[in-house]
């Protein structure tokens, strides 16, 4: 195992099954693209910046424009949300991590269960927690993790990036996404 895919975390173990190295982030478009029932989870760090140019909380509503999937704000994140005037379901991570393992579950809007989840800006001790359940315990639920750091619970992961290489990733996402929007500054 390389540095740049080892666990944030590294006294866990992750077992053998670890996430797929997202080396190519157009692949992660696609797969929101072909995915039946998407759905975004943000986390609290999200509002954080991390450069003067960098708020995952921006990336997770140009995400959530762009796709039109539900987003599940997590913590006081939802306040973040209103304030972009983005419409975003509050729910404590734990409670959407156990839904979303559950088959008997139908979703935010009762059409069924959803077949992608994509988690950004959790603590990384909460998402690795949150993914090894699902990775263990949900039937039909693919994980992407969009943080910076490898996690190996989900189903496909980012390794270990700089927030340089992290942002122009997220913005190769979107363009894959076929968000049309020229006045980004993000």
């Amino acid at each position: 195992m390389s540095a740049k895919e080892e666990s944030w975390q590294r006294a866990e173990i992750a077992g053998p099954k670890k996430a797929l190295l997202i080396l190519k982030p157009e692949v992660v478009g696609a797969m929101v693209k072909k995915a039946k029932r998407p759905i975004l989870v943000v986390g609290h760090l999200a509002a954080e910046e991390y450069s003067k140019s960098v708020r995952m909380i921006d990336y997770a509503v140009r995400i959530g424009k762009a796709t039109n999937m539900p987003v599940v704000a997590t913590a006081h994140t939802v306040n973040e949300f209103i304030k972009e005037g983005f419409p975003a379901t509050s729910m404590s991570a734990m409670d959407i991590g156990s839904r979303l393992a559950d088959s008997e579950w139908k979703g935010l809007d009762g059409g069924g269960s959803y077949d992608l989840a994509l988690f950004m800006g959790l603590p990384y001790y909460m998402e690795f927690v949150i993914l090894s359940g699902l990775k263990h315990f949900s039937t039909n639920l693919k994980t992407i993790s969009l943080d910076r750091f490898y996690n190996p619970h989900a189903s496909w992961s980012f390794p270990n990036l700089s927030v340089k290489d992290w942002k122009e990733n997220l913005e190769t996402i979107l363009a894959k996404l076929g968000e049309d929007r020229k006045d980004v500054n993000v």
